[in-house]
């Protein structure tokens, strides 16, 4: 692990928005009018997609994939100019909060200013044409990073935005050299010692795709040798496996116990349920009520918590990445005040440095973290159970989530479908 990492990280609650489907204008200014809204929440780090020209070779959609970049340096004409993102940087930090951009280095756009004026920094295939390793990316062209004047460039690109922003989510990372991104934040960090490094680590699947073909691709443990924060791919499967089926609750939870043991001391996850690549998960769950027990387990769970625009309205629809297609938000199904509520709670130092333990994980979700004097335990009723047995001597304590009384009568609390967390003195475990 970076021995830089900020553990105050866990505690951090991210934003992520597309700038082109956040609001009526589709652009920096329309964000920019949006964010007390957003710094109401309890967001500590807005993320942006990718904020650059977007290609039209091969273009999908009539807008097109913002990850189809064509200069890394520009940002999009329909978007604001580049004071106009400035602007915002500075209005984001004024209510104290930071701004992450997206970096995608592995590819351009078919048409990018480095494809007509460096064409041998390219990936080619056998017949020597431009080419990319994942056959469903036809929209992009693989940069080669056996070139060393790639990562030079590359690197200067990162110098620059890193003056103007706090951090970097870096697209699909592990696909890029871990040595290309260890000079990376060594020679970045003189510029800007205090940015966020966040990568986009993948799906074991994957890895696993990429190797079987002959590339080398990064596992989460590698990526956390240059990077603060790595997502929660690893285990993504299992919890959409849960979400199929809830009998499948248990082997989720077991993944993520698992974590606590498989990475480094000062790991730092990216609890991230949904986002622009994955569908709602709204669309996923069960009902509401299924729905905010999720969230606040998201909140409850080791690591930083992740909110898509969108999702605190309780919305389940996925905007696609290739057209115009505004987030509908819709107050009436609004659970803004419950994510605030949690974001609140996730800035107690027992979420950064408490010791951190799982207590149960068949159809309820038990966990607990211990800090000098302070006990705190999330109960969390996945699968509608009526009782559960809890770490906790018995007596009356209080829900956080609702102020409610509840009781824990011969070591077990009855359930209904609220979250319940309690927050109460070392003394009281069982």
């Amino acid at each position: 692990m970076a021995k830089q990492t900020d553990l105050n990280l866990r505690s951090y609650t991210f934003y992520q928005v597309f700038a082109r489907q956040h609001s009526k204008s589709k652009d920096f200014k329309g964000v920019i009018q949006d964010l007390d809204r957003i710094k109401a929440l309890g967001t500590d780090v807005i993320y942006f997609l990718p904020i650059h020209p977007i290609g039209k070779k091969a273009r999908k959609g009539s807008e097109g994939s913002p990850y189809s970049i064509v200069d890394y340096m520009e940002v999009h004409d329909k978007l604001g100019t580049i004071d106009d993102f400035k602007e915002l940087v500075d209005k984001a930090h004024d209510l104290n909060m930071k701004v992450m951009i997206d970096i995608v280095f592995n590819h351009t756009s078919r048409d990018s200013k480095l494809v007509k004026e460096k064409p041998d920094w390219f990936y080619k295939n056998d017949q020597g044409e431009f080419a990319n390793r994942i056959g469903d990316w036809s929209d992009i062209t693989d940069l080669d990073f056996s070139k060393r004047p790639v990562w030079d460039y590359l690197i200067d690109v990162l110098k620059y935005w890193g003056s103007i922003v706090d951090g970097f989510r870096c697209d699909v990372a592990p696909l890029l050299p871990i040595d290309f991104w260890k000079e990376a934040r060594h020679e970045v960090e003189k510029i800007n010692p205090n940015l966020i490094w966040l990568t986009e680590s993948v799906h074991p699947g994957f890895i696993k795709y990429l190797r079987d073909m002959g590339y080398d691709c990064s596992s989460d443990s590698q990526m956390y040798e240059a990077f603060d924060i790595c997502y929660d791919y690893d285990i993504f499967d299992y919890m959409n496996d849960y979400l199929k089926d809830g009998k499948k609750l248990s082997r989720w939870l077991e993944e993520v116990a698992r974590q606590d043991v498989t990475y480094p001391r000062n790991y730092v996850k990216l609890r991230s349920f949904e986002n622009h690549d994955q569908p709602r998960l709204r669309s996923k769950v069960r009902d509401q009520e299924h729905f905010m027990q999720m969230i606040a387990l998201m909140f409850f769970l080791k690591g930083s918590a992740f909110i898509y625009a969108g999702q605190e309205h309780s919305i389940s629809h996925a905007p696609t990445l290739f057209e115009d297609d505004l987030i509908p938000w819709n107050k009436e199904t609004s659970i803004e005040s419950f994510i605030q509520r949690l974001s609140a709670l996730k800035k107690q130092p027992i979420f950064i440095t408490g010791n951190y333990n799982m207590h149960h994980s068949v159809d309820v979700a038990v966990l607990s973290y211990t800090y000098q004097n302070q006990f705190l335990v999330g109960i969390f009723n996945l699968e509608l159970q009526k009782s559960v047995e809890v770490p906790l001597i018995d007596g009356i304590y209080t829900n956080f989530i609702n102020e409610e009384d509840i009781e824990v009568k011969n070591g077990k609390i009855e359930l209904n479908s609220t979250p319940i967390i309690i927050d109460t003195l070392k003394e009281h475990i069982k």
